[in-house]
């Protein structure tokens, strides 16, 4: 895999300039897909200003000054996705990656409290040795736990770092959910039905203006939204 990528070929998702220059970092492998996250490096230089280009940006990085998910990360590469909490403990300011109405990556700023919490899409799941159930998520982590109690597509809020389960929500109809891809991505807006399909295409989500596919939607809470909405504060 090259270690470069061309600003004009970066994934639609990222909110930069295509042609101020002719390359752009690109993130390593990590917890999210290349096309739905960006690198660190990226986030602090482009969107938060922080930094006036990649020297600096990776010397703050370096410098063990940004937390993600309430950890320090040292690699200016790391790919930051949906709903990965960003923090900046000298300044005492935090960020939660989200996607905004045009389909694009967000850091929407959020206060303390909200920082202490994430979101994270149940992916698929396993029984492993002992009876208990390991559950994978869309940012790359994983629990174990007693009771086959989470389905595919339900959204849990965890506590961060401890990944204490906080609340769970499940995928069904009368919650509240976010569309992370298509041509509504960015919308939220509470699950009129879901329509099973009898063959290898995906589950259909009807929502009261439209539908979508089943890997379109996040979850984000029952009778509103848990998460402050891109439109509303976007950095």
């Amino acid at each position: 895999m090259s270690g470069h990528m061309k600003r004009l070929t970066v994934p639609r998702i990222w909110s930069i300039p295509r042609k101020t220059d002719f390359w752009a970092v690109r993130p390593r492998p990590g917890p999210h897909a290349i096309k739905r996250s960006i690198p660190l490096l990226v986030l602090i230089r482009d969107y938060l200003d922080m930094a006036d280009n990649a020297r600096e940006a990776r010397h703050i990085i370096g410098g063990r000054e940004i937390t993600v998910d309430g950890k320090v990360v040292t690699d200016p590469k790391r790919p930051v996705g949906l709903m990965d909490v960003v923090g900046i403990p000298a300044t005492d300011e935090n960020f939660r990656i989200l996607i905004d109405a045009r389909g694009k990556i967000r850091a929407v700023r959020i206060d303390k409290a909200r920082a202490e919490w994430k979101l994270i899409r149940v992916q698929d799941k396993t029984q492993v040795k002992g009876g208990k159930f390991q559950i994978n998520f869309h940012d790359g982590r994983n629990i174990l736990v007693d009771k086959n109690q989470y389905k595919t597509g339900d959204v849990l809020k965890i506590a961060l770092p401890t990944q204490k389960v906080m609340e769970h929500y499940p995928f069904e109809n009368g919650n509240t959910a976010m569309v992370i891809g298509g041509k509504h991505a960015g919308a939220i807006d509470k699950i009129e039905s879901i329509e099973v399909v009898r063959s290898t295409k995906p589950n259909i989500v009807h929502f009261k203006e439209f539908m979508t596919v089943k890997d379109y939607i996040f979850m984000v809470g029952k009778s509103a939204p848990e998460i402050t909405v891109p439109e509303v504060s976007v950095v």
